[in-house]
């Protein structure tokens, strides 16, 4: 970069960063605004479902469910963080057809591996899993199909910064998803031969959960179809503007193909930790030990279905947050902005800490509280409550591991996160076989190894964000000064839900002071998690302009003094 680029970025550096800054926070505010809606939806149908096809049904969906997202990642799962940053490089220099084109490529390529994945799906099931699992996995086949189209209309929207359309179509899919997994496996289970065996009918309620994500993609599907169509005409108009030179078909799907790889691979050794786990888990101790397949199956399912989903909703904000920064950092190392990319890259990450930290000290000591609320099942609560309050640091670990990935795969180093991901699922592999043959940690040798693969991803992504960008994180305000903040929230979160747990206990049910109890601990947390962070000085004024409205919440932060 010239001294004079230089010089005239430094001297934009403020308004241009603000501007760029408050792009950033806002699509990525839409996201995880949608995200936590999401979530909640989830936390509202998880628990009457759970209740209607057991631990035991939850064990069977689990299991399929995680082979299924393997063959989703190898299809098309990646599709709409690969698209968008392949389109937004070029509309960042105006190439409006080129990048028109690379969406018609991503549909063609989401057609052929959709369909691919589908059949293997169905066809493969029988070895793909264990034999009560095969009918659950085969509803989800139709799945793949439909979500690679999805996929790619989703990075259409994302590149070109849209990111209403893909929160609305999200939020759609869990709406259709919870309703119709609680219809179809009650449905499903009460139509089952009064002979039926408990087995029998939790394998009926998991079949009929998986018929509900495929109705939610299908109607995700349908929304962003409709809301193509009525914008395309806007992103038609630009394409009449660009005199460049057009790239063959060819061309495009030759570079589609190699962007999407990276993406595929890096997601793909992401989550086959999950399901290569479930087959050494599932298979050592069924196989190797000789214990019954639904007892183990159950207490994993307490782990994947209860723990990891639990721990996954914070996750998932970073999840959104990342899918918005890759467009915009994209855009700015494409343009050849370094210190704009540094900038957004710094922020992001830093963002990330701070929303994870929190999250993650308030599932350890309200372990027991949340997992009562989500899923009161009394004979396993207190195993699910142990193993969420061991499994909350992954929190941290995966949230900024996620933001990084996306920072590395938006200027170019796409091949980055399969390297950590790669190291890190030998490492966790390796451990995790050890400790099922010469221990009796059983499912704790499970968690053990999550948070070991989830902290080795944390440990060489920053590695190579300090190589390749010049990253560096200030210890205390970016580490230690959330970590103090947070502690005291946990210790002020946990007194404040004692002292009501013990008073609404005496006036009805456990479950009602529970949920009495934990409401308002969660709000009391808030406030002086941010209260202690932002007097330390490690959330500044300038962060808070850059969220959406945040002029009016600096505002508000200064007539109550905290700044």
């Amino acid at each position: 970069m010239g001294e004079n680029a230089r010089r005239e970025i430094e001297e934009a550096d403020s308004g241009k960063g603000k501007s760029a800054g408050s792009s950033i926070a806002v699509q990525a505010g839409i996201l995880a605004i949608a995200t936590i809606v999401v979530r909640i939806i989830g936390l509202l149908y998880r628990a009457p479902l759970t209740a209607i096809i057991g631990d035991e049904g939850n064990g069977y969906y689990g299991a399929a469910y995680n082979i299924y997202m393997i063959i989703l990642i190898l299809s098309s799962n990646s599709l709409p963080a690969a698209i968008s940053r392949q389109m937004s490089t070029k509309i960042a220099v105006g190439e409006y057809r080129n990048a028109q084109r690379t969406f018609h490529c991503a549909l063609i390529y989401s057609l052929i591996v959709g369909t691919a994945g589908s059949l293997l799906l169905y066809l493969g099931a029988g070895v793909l899993v264990k034999h009560n699992a095969v009918p659950v996995l085969r509803v989800f086949a139709p799945t793949v199909f439909l979500f690679g189209i999805l996929g790619a209309v989703r990075g259409y929207f994302q590149a070109n910064q849209s990111m209403v359309q893909t929160s609305v179509s999200q939020i759609l899919e869990q709406i259709a998803n919870a309703a119709v997994s609680i219809g179809a496996a009650s449905i499903l289970i009460r139509t089952a031969s009064i002979h039926a065996d408990p087995t029998e009918k939790a394998v009926r309620g998991a079949m009929g959960s998986a018929m509900g994500t495929g109705i939610g993609v299908a109607t995700a599907l349908i929304f962003m179809v409709i809301a193509y169509l009525r914008h395309r005409k806007g992103f038609f108009g630009r394409i009449a503007l660009d005199t460049g030179r057009t790239e063959s078909y060819a061309r495009i799907m030759k570079s589609t193909i190699l962007v999407v790889t990276p993406f595929i691979v890096s997601s793909f050794i992401l989550n086959l930790t999950t399901t290569l786990d479930q087959m050494i888990y599932l298979n050592m101790l069924i196989d190797g030990r000789g214990l019954p397949e639904a007892a183990v199956t159950t207490v994993f399912g307490l782990f994947s279905n209860k723990a990891v989903v639990i721990t996954n909703i914070p996750i998932s904000v970073a999840t959104a947050v990342s899918a918005a920064i890759i467009p915009n950092i994209a855009t700015a190392y494409a343009s050849g902005d370094l210190l704009e990319t540094r900038r957004r890259s710094l922020n992001a990450s830093r963002m990330a800490l701070i929303i994870s930290i929190p999250c993650a000290v308030g599932l350890l000591v309200l372990a027991r509280p949340v997992t009562m609320l989500m899923f009161p099942q009394w004979e396993t609560l207190e195993l699910a409550s142990v193993l969420l309050a061991l499994q909350s640091v992954t929190v941290i670990f995966l949230s900024v591991g996620t933001i990084t990935n996306a920072v590395l795969q938006a200027i170019g180093k796409m091949n980055m996160p399969i390297v950590s991901a790669g190291i890190s699922l030998i490492i966790q592999t390796a451990a995790l076989i050890f400790f099922l043959r010469f221990t009796d940690w059983g499912i704790y040798a499970m968690v053990f190894v999550s948070v070991l693969y989830a902290a080795i991803i944390f440990a060489l992504n920053e590695m190579f964000l300090r190589h390749y960008l010049g990253l560096r994180f200030d210890a205390v305000k970016v580490y230690w000064k959330p970590v103090f903040s947070a502690l005291v929230m946990g210790a002020a979160a946990f007194a404040v839900y004692r002292v009501i747990f013990a008073l609404a206990s005496h006036v009805r049910g456990e479950y009602f002071a529970n949920f009495v109890a934990l409401v308002p601990a969660i709000l009391a947390a808030i406030p002086v998690y941010f209260f202690i962070l932002i007097r330390m000085g490690s959330f500044t004024e300038e962060d808070i302009l850059g969220l959406p409205k945040g002029a009016a919440i600096a505002r508000l932060l200064k007539k109550l003094r905290w700044m």
